[in-house]
């Protein structure tokens, strides 16, 4: 009598497990879960460590949040071979994966270095990043501040919302932190051109904000910056 053969059971796909607040992953696991939960707008690897942030509030998040889009984003356009982004994940390295608030970096073309992977991240540190601090401060100015100067990060600004105050850092060896003169402005000595009017800034005065940006932006220091026209110069 012939034996009839077995058919052979496909193993089922194994179910993706959903990410989870303190979890402890690596940067390849971490965006496998990321990507299958497209419901989970933020999430962070810092460390290791996976960090979902609560819902945000207007006041405490939303709206400094805004504040500094337009800010970063008014420079960026007139700022040639500059990209100003948002909320945009980084790859750092198998323990890191970050997305900050607001991030400003020099475009590949202008500056020579890979910046996107194919899937479209960021694989090389933004020059500039910032992040909105209510709940998440503690993690913002300690274990984020440690992770952004290690892997390149020039300046880093902190929108501390619960506190009403904003600290700006430039990295140069030390942790410097940048202060504003008698009128309450901070500028930024890696983007020249690039002033907050802090004191504008947390009264939530965005016409002021803006019009300082473009008063500084009208300086010899910044037409002399942008990089895509230094890069389409020093084409052969």
């Amino acid at each position: 009598m012939t034996a009839i053969p077995r058919l052979k059971r496909r193993p089922r796909p194994r179910a993706i497990a959903p990410l989870e607040d303190g979890a402890r992953l690596t940067a390849s696991e971490f965006l496998r879960r990321y990507e299958a939960m497209p419901e989970v707008k933020k999430a962070e690897l810092i460390e290791g460590v996976v960090h979902m942030p609560s819902p945000v509030r207007v006041a405490q998040h939303g709206e400094p949040d805004n504040f500094t889009q337009t800010w970063l984003g008014t420079y960026a356009a007139f700022t040639p071979g500059v990209i100003a982004a948002s909320n945009s994940t980084v790859k750092f390295d198998i323990e890191n994966v970050p997305q900050p608030d607001a991030l400003l970096f020099v475009e590949t073309s202008a500056d020579g270095r890979e910046r996107l992977d194919d899937e479209g991240y960021l694989v090389s540190a933004p020059e500039w990043v910032a992040e909105i601090a209510a709940s998440t401060a503690s993690i913002d100015m300690h274990e984020k501040l440690r992770v952004y100067r290690r892997h390149g990060v020039r300046e880093y600004l902190v929108w501390l919302a619960e506190e009403e105050r904003i600290v700006w850092f430039h990295f140069a060896g030390e942790t410097i932190e940048l202060v504003a003169d008698a009128r309450g402005r901070v500028a930024s000595r890696v983007f020249p051109g690039l002033v907050l009017d802090t004191r504008a800034a947390l009264a939530r005065d965005a016409a002021r904000v803006l019009a300082t940006l473009q008063s500084a932006m009208k300086s010899r220091a910044h037409r002399q910056f942008a990089p895509a026209k230094r890069s389409k110069n020093n084409k052969p």
